[in-house]
């Protein structure tokens, strides 16, 4: 193999369930074009409440959080607000943001690509979420590591630390494959939540033991082009270049098109928790499929009780840390939730400035893709994604009072 080529209730659960199997839109265009757009009055919206987006946008640009930012906001299927601002690069010269613009997806790689491939091979019996990971990778039971379980990977409980040390020089996706079977544990499995980009490349690792294709081929082939994601890939050919939002500086060179995450980079491009490009039109699709329970125009990739799984929290119990597989629901990093969207509601974060965060009882989607890191790495759009969140969430002016009764609950403690 070349070593550098990889192609957690009960009331609530019942109430998801039910949201997810009976909550299903038709789409009316193909699953190659973007989702159609309508007046945000239609679908419950203020459009003057939207509209202060633009303020909030353009102020983070001006102070330099980031160069520009694309925003679609999504309810019943259907797009309410779709926007570009500011500038894609800076540097070498300015390139207006369209969007169309390909971003470096970062982490939501682990939610797209890796957590929904791992839920299709259970579903398809060919693993378990209870199997350990050396059923899979026998060496990864050195310094007392067997009883890992992939559930605890995918939720970030196995006790691993956040990533492999970068200070050797060390390259390949097999030496990282080695590097992280030789990681001695930093808390006891199921003690705590540690954010680990090794537990995911170690489960895009056992989706290549199972089916024989690295996560960029799995992924593709079962996930994105089943869904008329053309824009959404791993290392992006180089045509597409001009399209791709830059980040910042390696080796004095602006990274066009070439992974930010510098332990996919030396893993060749590919791996399980960075290295996917997209398009914010192409990850509508793959969202608005997990908000109608694993389906698009007629198009099924998961499971509603995989996304279930996927969108509730999974983590031990008497954690305050809430995962589900993949998804953040309440954590440190769920600031893209905003002030108003309840927990209950979930999405993920991007190291480059990407993110979007999915609320299954108003049936919307907020997606920010940002190149924040452009050009030199000192851009910050926490505090620009929760205010994003917010502003949409208090746009809501039409919101079902049987669904909101959930978070009534909720709020008085009966789950």
């Amino acid at each position: 193999m070349n070593q550098v080529q990889p192609s957690k209730f009960r009331s609530s659960c019942v109430r998801l369930t039910s949201v997810f199997l009976v909550a299903l839109f038709v789409i009316g265009e193909p699953v190659a074009q973007r989702l159609p757009q309508v007046t945000p009055e239609s679908v419950g919206f203020s459009s003057n409440r939207l509209a202060r987006l633009d303020g909030v946008i353009e102020e983070a640009i001006a102070n330099k959080e980031t160069p520009g930012a694309v925003v679609a906001v999504i309810r019943n299927g259907k797009i309410v607000y779709r926007k570009a601002y500011g500038n894609r690069a800076i540097v070498p010269e300015k390139e207006p943001m369209t969007l169309d613009t390909i971003f470096d997806m970062a982490s939501l790689t682990k939610v797209m690509a890796t957590a929904t491939s791992i839920m299709l091979l259970v579903e398809e019996g060919k693993l378990s979420l209870t199997d350990r990971v050396v059923d899979y990778i026998p060496e990864f039971k050195a310094h007392d590591k067997e009883s890992i379980t992939l559930k605890q990977l995918l939720t970030h409980f196995s006790g691993l630390r956040p990533d492999l040390d970068l200070d050797d020089p060390w390259s390949g996706y097999d030496t990282a494959i080695r590097l992280a079977c030789g990681e001695k544990l930093v808390a006891e499995p199921g003690e705590r939540f540690i954010y680990s980009d090794i537990n995911y490349f170690l489960l895009s690792e056992v989706v290549r033991r199972v089916t024989g294709q690295y996560i960029d081929e799995f992924s593709t082939e079962r996930i994105f082009k089943p869904l008329g994601m053309h824009d959404t890939s791993f290392r992006p050919p180089v045509h597409l270049a001009p399209r791709i939002a830059p980040c910042d500086r390696r080796n004095g060179r602006i990274m066009r098109g070439e992974v930010n995450d510098p332990t996919t980079f030396r893993m060749g491009g590919v791996a399980g928790h960075a290295g996917l490009f997209s398009t914010i039109d192409d990850t509508a699709i793959w969202a608005q499929m997990i908000l109608q329970g694993g389906e698009f125009d007629g198009v099924r990739i998961l499971s509603p009780l995989s996304v279930l799984k996927m969108t509730t929290p999974q983590s031990p119990p008497g954690q305050f840390d809430w995962r589900g597989f993949g998804f953040d629901i309440e954590t440190r990093f769920s600031t893209n939730r905003g002030d108003l969207y309840p927990v209950g509601s979930f999405g993920h974060t991007g190291f480059t400035g990407t993110s979007f965060w999915l609320d299954p009882f108003t049936d919307s989607i907020v997606l920010l893709f940002t190149n924040r890191l452009h050009p030199d790495g000192k851009g910050s759009v926490v505090s620009l994604r929760k205010k994003v969140a917010s502003v949409v969430a208090g746009a809501l002016i039409d919101v079902s009072l049987e669904r909101s009764h959930y978070y009534r609950r909720k709020a008085e403690g009966d789950w």
